[in-house]
């Protein structure tokens, strides 16, 4: 059964590069291992990733990144049955939220800013859509 989790949170320390190149050669390693597919979104100090794949791996990962200390206030914004992964391709892509995708958030936010503490998931879902829809993802820095 697949099933795809949505949480935000964020940083204990700036976003930055290395933060990010850390956090997807991570992923790389081990997501294609358990075979988890998603896309890791980010802007100032907040975090929103989709995690795809067998139900037990996504919730093993996330229950990881929960005892993670680079992150603060994890919230589960959607956690849903699926019958086909929408980030299929990717192992973890990355979607920096910056001037080139603001528009793209005004449609879903009354805010140019990432702040997915104040969108529901289902918002949230459609987002990460569009930006793997308009070219907005990408696989590493």
């Amino acid at each position: 059964m697949l099933v795809r989790l949505i949480y935000a949170s964020r940083s204990n320390t700036p976003i930055n590069n290395e933060l990010i190149r850390q956090i997807l050669d991570a992923a790389h390693l081990h997501n294609s291992q358990q075979g988890i597919t998603g896309v890791l979104c980010y802007s100032d100090d907040v975090f929103v990733q989709a995690l795809e794949g067998g139900r037990a791996e996504v919730n093993a990962l996330y229950q990881n990144i929960c005892r993670d200390s680079r992150h603060r206030e994890i919230t589960l914004l959607s956690y849903q049955e699926i019958d086909q992964r929408e980030f299929a391709s990717w192992s973890m892509a990355q979607a920096p939220i910056d001037k080139k995708n603001a528009a793209l958030l005004l449609r879903h936010s009354s805010s140019p800013v990432l702040d997915p503490f104040r969108l529901s998931g289902s918002t949230t879902s459609r987002l990460l859509s569009e930006l793997g829809n308009s070219g907005g993802l990408r696989s590493r820095n």
